[in-house]
């Protein structure tokens, strides 16, 4: 079955090969992962039905030969020509001409086929180019699936990878490729041409570059630094490998160890940490600031995210990547920030850095020559942390007013009974008619404030909750904890406070990064139902509401969005209105990237 569907759609595709159109190499029609190890390069393949031609030489007799059928324009069920090579003929010219890896000799090498069949096409993340999970019911485009081994007679010090090419040496595939060296990836989804050479160091894969810059990865750095300026701290981050930070400090690696286990990593932590104290300086408008260690943790980096290593696991020696937090407390927003880069080395001669603040991240490479990461607030106008006003409920004692103007009404109402036949006479002075009126508008008054100001609408709830909430998230941009504590007691009541405290801490911290604390940025009641307290004094609310908030570390902004179902009480204390219980019903975590939910 899966060869007939190969038939049908290659037919077209070779009819109209400029039909496909790529913009990113991990959508390309065929994959290829190059993994470097001691005793060879093992090659894993998924060639795209668009790429059959070019890998002609590598396929299967039973698909070769419905390929070359196909391309004499032969739709029928006939034999395969008599001229048709066979696998076995057809496989030494594959390695020697078409998918071809150079070592430094000159000479290709002679690659062997260790398994091959055909299979569906896997769906592949659009940032970093990782397979993603499928269901049991997926069923993606045919493809040829391979695996290819190239021995080493020795190790070499470069290779050059070629792309298959036509006649005419244009290349005739499309392939997105990755290169991987002793398990660390050399680039970053890329395509595939012909002539690209890779520099390998065997003793430390990291430094393992491809000649071309376009092919340099993301992450190429073994050392980065990140400020991040806030109101009231300034954080300055540092990620280095270990191996890396080993020529500065002894760390208690030893010489060609593979891998740090769990048990080694607290100590590792300790003595990284330790040094990095006394390094880098920083000021703060023009003074030397002393920071105070937040964290330090083994962290992991890709295109698409960054995170903390947790639960802990035994980590690759070329790839473990230390990341460390130092905090300099700020009475507001500074002027001014620098850091000063001091850990130079041979092959550390550059190093990228980041000034990060509410407006996004300034980018800079400091040298030798030009050490100095600097920022300057250019913020026109900067957020700053307070609390905003929330409307005061009426007074209580407009109430008792109220019930004592429906008396007075009720006194007016039996005065005018009894005065009635002098009314109508026009023998009740003018002075009783004037304070009549006045009782009048007392009544007026003290109707509106039983009947009507004690009452609520859907707008006011929603505008009571939004105020109330949005203080509760605002306390926690502050970062001492008391400060935190005597913002929260402007809005919440009694026992609530601590309870409250807890669980928004919680859901603002981000579970795979150490405990670090997202900044909210906006909050949205998205639903509010309401039933006003018998006491008149405050109202019950099932409401619905979104949280989005953000927070940068180790040169990526993490987002968070929660959404948030709960019943809400609020009552008049003290002439304000307090959150005074709260029972949290649904909670759910939001793609940053969808609409909120209605």
């Amino acid at each position: 079955m899966l060869l007939g569907l190969i038939g049908m759609l290659l037919l077209p595709t070779l009819a109209r090969p400029d039909a496909l159109v790529v913009t990113m190499a991990m959508n390309a029609s065929t994959i290829a992962e190059f993994s470097v190890e001691a005793d060879g390069i093992t090659v894993d393949l998924e060639i795209g039905v668009a790429d059959f031609i070019g890998f002609a030489d590598l396929l299967p007799d039973e698909i070769y030969e419905a390929l070359m059928r196909a391309v004499a324009g032969d739709e029928g069920g006939s034999p395969a020509d008599p001229g048709l090579e066979a696998l076995e003929d057809r496989l030494p010219r594959f390695f020697r001409e078409d998918l071809r890896i150079i070592p430094d000799n000159g000479r290709p090498l002679a690659g062997r086929v260790v398994a091959i069949e055909a299979s569906r096409r896997v769906p592949r993340d659009q940032v970093t180019g990782d397979p993603l999970p499928v269901g049991p019911d997926f069923e993606g485009d045919p493809v040829v699936v391979a695996e290819l081994f190239y021995p080493f007679a020795e190790r070499p010090s470069t290779l050059t990878f070629d792309a298959p090419t036509g006649e005419n040496g244009a290349v005739n595939a499309n392939i997105g490729f990755v290169v991987y060296h002793r398990g660390l990836h050399v680039n970053d989804f890329r395509y595939l041409a012909t002539g690209m050479t890779l520099d390998l160091d065997w003793d430390d894969p990291w430094y393992s570059t491809f000649r071309t810059r376009s092919l340099r990865r993301q992450y190429f750095a073994p050392v980065n630094g990140f400020l991040y300026m806030e109101p009231f701290e300034v954080r300055k981050e540092i990620v280095a490998r270990p191996l890396d930070l080993q020529q500065w400090v002894d760390l208690g690696l030893e010489p060609g160890q593979e891998t740090i286990t769990v048990a080694e990593q607290e100590e590792i932590k300790r003595a990284a940490a330790e040094f990095l104290a006394g390094r880098l300086p920083v000021t703060i408008d023009g003074q030397a600031a002393v920071g105070e260690l937040d964290r330090v943790h083994f962290i992991f980096r890709t295109l698409r995210t960054s995170g903390v290593i947790d639960p802990p696991q035994d980590l690759p020696m070329v790839s473990a990547t230390l990341g460390v937090i130092f905090v300099y407390p700020t009475d507001g927003l500074p002027d001014e920030v620098t850091m000063e880069w001091d850990l130079w080395g041979e092959r550390i001669q550059s190093v990228p850095t980041t000034a990060t603040d509410e407006a996004g991240g300034l980018p800079y490479v400091v040298t030798p020559d030009d050490p100095v990461l600097r920022w300057t607030n250019f913020l026109t106008n900067p957020t700053v942390p307070g609390l905003i006003t929330v409307e005061a409920p009426p007074p209580a004692w407009s109430r008792w007013i109220g019930y004592m103007a429906v008396l007075s009404t009720l006194g007016l109402i039996g005065m005018a009974l009894a005065k009635g036949r002098d009314l109508a006479r026009g023998e009740v002075g003018k002075p009783v008619i004037a304070g009549m009126l006045v009782l009048v508008l007392f009544t007026g008054f003290g109707a509106y404030q039983v009947f009507f100001a004690a009452r609520f609408s859907e707008e006011a709830v929603t505008t009571i909750l939004d105020g109330l909430l949005e203080n509760v998230y605002r306390a926690f941009d502050y970062r001492q904890e008391d400060v935190i504590y005597d913002s929260l007691e402007n809005t919440v009541s009694g026992d609530l406070l601590t309870q409250i405290y807890l669980e928004t801490r919680r859901s603002l911290e981000l579970e795979n990064q150490g405990g670090a604390r997202a900044k909210v940025q906006d909050i949205e009641i998205l639903e509010a139902s309401y039933e006003a307290l018998p006491s008149g004094r405050g109202f019950t609310s099932e409401a619905l509401w979104s949280v989005r908030g953000s927070v940068g570390h180790w040169g990526h902004v993490h987002q968070r969005i929660n959404q948030y179902r709960a019943e809400v009480t609020v009552e008049s204390i003290d002439d304000a209105w307090r959150i005074t219980g709260l029972e949290v019903l649904e909670e759910e975590r939001v793609d940053p990237n969808a609409p909120a939910a209605r």
